[in-house]
């Protein structure tokens, strides 16, 4: 029935071409036996994903804005399957956050490889704008910025026949020149190649060449509900580009994908693998409560197919799915398992992530104790700083995140817990905090814009409390436990209140442990365990 509803949606020959596509399709999978794959491939906010392939093998890279280390980056060898091996930005020397405020830092990178060197370009918004970082191995330690003249946002690079040319979006045009990627020396002048098909904020270019064609493939609209990937052409690379006849080539701002559980697709790049097979890679966002969406912009994978001197078509009409029921290649599950962390380790998993340039001293791992100890530090989550605060993304939907606390050596106003924290103005907060008597109190504090309400106040016994927070669609809850296994409820709070589109921003949900103190010279410290999170 969909498929039969699809059709009616286009016209001429789009629906010939969407009938030819669907024929092909189901012809491959009597031959291949597809297991087909589920959409995002990268859950939670990961979003302006960026593919390049070696060989056999994939990467992958994300923005981080202001959360360090910074530009998760992935592998994977079926485009399905995804594993972080680590981060491209590791050193506060490639990622001086100190002047980011929300969702300022670092935008949309691109990967790209050339003559057994790995590229990373990308913004620092807060900093000094375009930068490359490079690499021998995509999992080690990256260079230093190498900092480039061309402004604009969203920089990608093109590598032919030992050129490199950068493509960016200063003044709502996207612009091209020549540049030494080693060095950042630009070799030509910045030249404005297209604007995209009126859309506004045309950025995430990538160029790409096929049959003899140069593809200049940008998105448009806004990271929003109204965002789209539209693509344009040249026999040159610096132009002139004709637009596609058929553009957007990706969207869900029609009415044909109105009711998608994917919404704002776009932010596209594409990559072909070693059978010949063209992929896009592209964000987008799931509502939930409504129109609001918590997890942030999300990485989904998507099948192109185009025939010679033709263009690219999305999935054959240019939508995504949750479920999507065509052919891949070989898939290499790598297994989804609960996170657990009894913090008995020397280092914190890849998962976690610091709230702009860290305090190391603030954070330690106790292998005997299998703890993880946060020093307080004098700056709040209200505040656009560095908290004493590690977290980890919200995932899925439907969660439950969990771990054990006790706050030592503590004077007044002394707290520490855990928190769903969407920005330094929208969080929900649930903690342990020293009162003037000398007795602990658990508090459930929500901060919502100029909004602060301490919803519910229990008193402690002396020792470890187990704090458990409780995803669903609508609602986020929260409650406690003195034996570590029957829990006591102590309120809900409405996710719209924290949203992407109450609260604003590019970034998404992280679950995240903190400590936070008056005194700046504080001995307070907190022993955090047992953290689990499962789906």
């Amino acid at each position: 029935m969909h498929y039969i509803e699809n059709i009616k949606t286009r016209q001429g020959g789009k629906a010939v071409k969407h009938i030819l596509f669907s024929i092909l399709l189901l012809g491959f999978f009597s031959i291949a036996s597809a297991q087909g794959y589920k959409n995002p491939v990268i859950s939670g906010f990961y979003p302006d994903p960026s593919v390049c392939r070696v060989g056999d093998d994939f990467y992958l890279v994300n923005s981080s804005f202001e959360f360090f280390p910074g530009v998760p980056i992935f592998h994977s060898q079926d485009l399905v399957n995804w594993k972080q091996i680590g981060h491209c930005l590791t050193r506060e020397s490639q990622l001086p956050l100190q002047k980011s405020g929300v969702s300022g830092g670092i935008y949309a990178p691109t990967i790209r490889y050339n003559d057994g060197t790995f590229y990373m370009i990308t913004t620092n918004v807060s900093d000094k704008g375009n930068f490359i970082v490079y690499t021998k191995d995509p999992a080690g330690e990256w260079s230093d910025p190498v900092w480039l003249e061309q402004k604009g946002i969203d920089p990608s690079l093109y590598f032919e026949d030992g050129h490199c040319y950068l493509t960016s979006n200063p003044d709502n045009m996207i612009y091209l020149s020549e540049i030494d990627p080693k060095t950042g020396k630009q070799l030509s002048a910045s030249k404005a190649i297209w604007s995209g098909t009126g859309g506004r904020y045309p950025e995430a270019p990538h160029i790409y060449k096929k049959d003899n064609w140069y593809y200049l493939l940008i998105s448009e609209g806004g990271t929003e509900y109204g965002h789209k990937v539209t693509i344009s052409r040249s026999r040159n690379i610096d132009g002139p580009y004709d637009s596609n006849p058929a553009n957007p080539i990706l969207t869900h701002s029609n009415m044909n994908a109105q009711l998608n559980p994917i919404q704002g697709t776009g932010h596209g790049d594409l990559v072909q693998a070693g059978d010949g097979s063209w992929w896009m890679v592209c964000l987008g966002f799931r509502p939930q409560s409504g129109l609001n969406h918590m997890l942030g912009r999300e990485t989904f994978l998507a099948p192109v197919s185009w025939d010679k001197d033709a263009w690219p078509v999305v999935n054959g009409n240019g939508t995504i799915n949750l479920d999507m029921a065509v052919p891949t290649l070989p898939q290499k599950i790598i297994k989804e398992e609960t996170a657990e962390n009894n913090f008995g380790t020397s280092k914190l998993g890849m998962e976690w992530n610091f709230l702009r340039n860290p305090k190391q001293e603030n954070y330690s791992l106790s292998a005997k104790k299998g703890a993880l100890r946060l020093k307080p530090a004098a700056i709040t989550l209200d505040q656009a700083g560095s908290p004493t605060f590690v977290g980890r993304r919200q995932q899925h939907i439907n969660f439950t995140a969990s771990a054990s606390v006790e706050l030592g050596n503590s004077e007044v106003d002394d707290r520490a817990g855990i928190t769903v924290y969407m920005n330094n103005a929208a969080h929900y907060d649930l903690f342990v905090k020293q009162n003037k008597d000398g007795k602990k109190q658990l508090v459930l504090e929500y901060r919502m814009g100029s909004v602060l309400t301490s919803a519910a106040t229990v008193d402690l016994p002396a020792g470890k409390v187990k704090l458990q927070v409780k995803g669903d669609k609508d609602f986020y809850h929260f409650s406690y436990s003195l034996d570590g296994s029957s829990f006591n409820a102590l309120g809900k709070a409405d996710v719209k209140f924290i949203s992407s589109e109450t609260a604003g921003g590019f970034t998404g949900i992280y679950l995240g442990l903190f400590a936070v103190t008056n005194k700046e010279n504080s001995k307070a410290y907190a022993d955090f365990y047992d953290f689990k999170y499962s789906f």
